[in-house]
């Protein structure tokens, strides 16, 4: 079956084909970074409207990538949720009014499952991807959560964080290093330049006796810092706390990563989502599996971020055990709250 997927959740609109049998064929993707970046975040409202303006110009495009015509479309996947609503509305009335109009079944995906299943869409030999069961750790901007994963559609919740994302934890302080947006991969490039020593943060919850997460007071310590100094923070002492913050959150969440394997007795690790792309993580991850041998897996780059890939890609591989999945439904419900580990019961 040829699937075709349409990621609108937040500000990415992605378009992809997946060929149940090949793979992935073409994908097209267009971040709203730059827009958004001149009022330090994402506006909802700008966001809608310009998943309005990407969707078709991006439909075309990977039609022409893929050498495919609308017509040979078996199935359309679309993120359901969750998300922003606004924009989850664009996606869904868009990938449903195509369905209807091709006389297409629909499949509505979990934003987070694509994420979650992303590493097995790898095709570079350097990305090899996992096979189950794994413990998968979902780090973005709007979840921090630990999964079991046995199969598709077979999740367990292992822990979570009671407050802040890991990647708004990020946005937020390197905002308040007056750094730009988004904050990860800048606060990260700062961090290379600072010294190691120089600040101490605090790692929230890292001798906890569960598997969950806090990041507000890590975000608050880092306040505290720059409030602290009584004129502006030079860009050395920025590099200095961009350092401090890295190293707090990559030993968190390196810890909590290997506790869950631990406690599962599992063996691979699945990183999904934005904040897998930090280098800092990576490298305390990578230093972790190798001494105390376990795999990590990764996504490629291109499928940390949120993409249309992923959407169909999770589509086909749905369809694929159940063929029947995919519904004549054309009201395109969508479900900006949406917890991953509901799909179990579903």
């Amino acid at each position: 079956m040829l699937v075709l997927g349409v990621e609108s959740s937040c500000d990415e609109t992605g378009i992809a084909l997946v060929d149940t049998e090949q793979g992935l064929l073409a994908h097209a993707l267009h971040s709203q970074v730059a827009m958004h970046a001149a009022y330090g975040g994402v506006v909802p409202e700008l966001a809608s409207r310009d998943h309005i303006r990407r969707a078709i110009p991006l439909l075309q495009q990977t039609l022409r990538d893929s050498g495919r015509a609308l017509t040979d479309i078996d199935a359309i996947a679309f993120t359901q949720g969750p998300g922003l609503a606004g924009a989850l509305l664009v996606g869904a009335s868009f990938a449903c009014g195509l369905g209807l109009a091709l006389d297409k079944p629909m499949l509505g995906i979990h934003h987070l499952e694509g994420h979650l299943l992303s590493p097995l869409l790898a095709k570079n030999p350097a990305y090899s991807p996992p096979a189950f069961p794994f413990v998968a750790l979902l780090v973005s901007g709007g979840h921090t959560q630990l999964m079991r994963v046995d199969g598709v559609g077979r999740y367990a919740l292992l822990g979570e964080t009671l407050d802040d994302a890991a990647g708004e934890a990020f946005d937020k302080s390197a905002k308040l290093l007056g750094l730009g947006y988004p904050g990860g991969p800048e606060i990260s490039r700062m961090a290379e330049f600072g010294d190691p020593g120089a600040y101490k943060l605090p790692r929230p919850m890292l001798h906890s006796k569960d598997l969950n997460f806090s990041f507000s007071g890590l975000k608050t310590a880092v306040l505290t810092v720059v409030k602290s100094q009584i004129t502006n923070i030079c860009e050395q002492d920025k590099a200095n706390v961009a350092r401090a913050f890295v190293d707090a959150m990559a030993e968190v969440l390196t810890a909590k990563c290997v506790a869950a394997l631990r406690d599962t007795g599992l063996k691979r690790l699945v990183i999904a989502g934005g904040v897998g792309a930090n280098v800092q993580l990576r490298a305390a991850l990578d230093a972790a599996a190798a001494k105390r041998r376990f795999r990590v897996f990764y996504p490629e780059l291109e499928f940390c971020t949120d993409n249309g890939a992923m959407i169909a890609f999770a589509g086909a591989l749905r369809l694929k055990e159940n063929p029947a999945a995919a519904k004549r439904d054309y009201a395109f419900n969508v479900r900006p709250r949406w917890p991953l580990d509901a799909l179990c019961a579903a």
